[in-house]
């Protein structure tokens, strides 16, 4: 009698904790969108972006007899998600998402909530002029006509082609961050805003406790709603989730 066989969509630091948490009762399938700049190890197959699109993902679910899907992606990788939602609907197969809690707001924050990116480039001429931007290189375009403004950029790793923004300084660097080194960066840059998204977890908080410190306005995206279906915050609720749904 075989194991049954797990699919996680991954990415996250959640999904390679469940990958290692679940190894012991599931053959293990990890997909990646990308190959990470820091490859960590992750028990079972990884595969990376094996699949376009949900037609693609409904093909891999049958050919490889997956019996239960867990989307760990960002709380931002929507396309991803709708897909898998698709597919797994289409197969037949149970699914989980993981989706961890945004950041609390805490005393003294400001906060501003942007419904997209050009919501937050209307809104930037009147919070500052020197933006700290954190939201990954294909969402900078959105600001590329924000005159008067001097961006501070900050990417996993230094790009092949120059960022398509104008008036920028690059800096490189993988979470996690010390809230002195986030401070101290800030302070140094003259930074007056800053650019994010809620994406929650321990990992990048502390440039949300460095801004707060600094009374600075964090203008952030607003998380997409969660595909219909299953949900937990965290890997031992997926777990549980996998406990349960292992048994029909």
């Amino acid at each position: 009698m075989r194991r049954p066989r797990l699919l996680i969509l991954g990415g996250t630091g959640e999904a390679r904790d469940l990958a290692r948490r679940a190894a012991d009762s599931f053959d293990v399938i990890t997909t990646l969108a990308s190959v990470p700049s820091r490859p960590a190890r992750i028990p079972g197959v990884v595969l990376t972006n094996p699949f376009e699109g949900a037609r693609d993902l409904t093909w891999f679910l049958r050919d490889l007899f997956i019996d239960l899907v867990v989307d760990a992606t960002h709380p931002y990788a929507t396309t991803i998600s709708a897909q898998a939602r698709a597919a797994c609907e289409d197969a037949r197969v149970p699914r989980l998402q993981i989706l961890r809690p945004g950041w609390p707001r805490g005393p003294g924050e400001r906060w501003i909530e942007a419904a997209s990116w050009d919501d937050a480039a209307a809104r930037l001429p009147d919070l500052g002029r020197r933006p700290f931007l954190t939201i990954g290189i294909k969402n900078l375009p959105a600001f590329s006509n924000c005159n008067g403004c001097r961006f501070l950029v900050r990417l996993p790793e230094a790009p092949d082609d120059p960022p398509p923004i104008d008036n920028c300084d690059l800096v490189t660097g993988l979470p996690p961050f010390r809230p002195a080194d986030e401070i101290a960066l800030m302070r140094g840059e003259g930074v007056d805003v800053l650019i994010t998204k809620d994406s929650g977890g321990a990992a990048g908080y502390a440039k949300i406790e460095a801004a707060r410190i600094l009374e600075l306005p964090i203008l952030v995206l607003k998380r997409p709603d969660p595909e219909p279906g299953d949900v937990t915050e965290s890997t031992a609720g997926a777990l549980r989730w996998l406990g349960v749904a292992a048994k029909y």
